[in-house]
């Protein structure tokens, strides 16, 4: 049951509790009682909502980090990585394999605010040997939602 509580919250933690039992086919209470669980044991880390910024109106500049890093002895990438995901612009850190150790993604509102995260904060970590931003440009797909709008079918029909 837990697992297709997990699958169905995923896509809409919306989702009334009561829809949720009857599509399980358990009673509400054993549902509830299973996600209090889930979220006492760290399975369900927290419930968040899915925007569309450039719909808002609202100017935000999201970029994605690699970061090659030195590992700190006794504590591989993850203390290195602790120090990197306190900083509040910081939305999410992922150890990552391939030619860069970390990436890093963060959100601010202009190109050069997180320029200067990079160069001010990222880059002077004793441990940061190189980075490389990349700049989101536009959103397509997030999350499993499809961010852009869907192209029109504009064929005629024909009889």
């Amino acid at each position: 049951m837990r697992e297709k509580i997990l699958t169905f919250i995923e896509k809409n933690s919306r989702i009334d509790l009561k829809d949720l039992a009857v599509m399980l086919g358990v009673d509400e209470t054993a549902v509830m009682n299973e996600l209090e669980s889930m979220e006492k044991e760290g399975i369900i880390c927290g419930y968040h909502t899915l925007i569309n910024w450039d719909k808002a109106g609202v100017e935000k500049v999201t970029a994605m980090i690699e970061v090659r890093v030195t590992p700190q002895r006794g504590m591989g990438f993850d203390k290195v990585a602790e120090r990197i995901y306190n900083y509040p612009e910081v939305t999410s850190v992922y150890l990552i394999s391939g030619g860069f150790d970390l990436m890093v993604t963060l959100e601010g509102k202009t190109l050069r605010e997180i320029s200067q995260f990079v160069s001010d904060k990222l880059s002077a970590l004793d441990q940061v040997l190189s980075t490389k931003t990349n700049f989101i440009l536009k959103k397509y797909k997030d999350h499993g939602t499809v961010m852009a709008a869907r192209a029109k079918d504009e064929r005629i029909m024909m009889a």
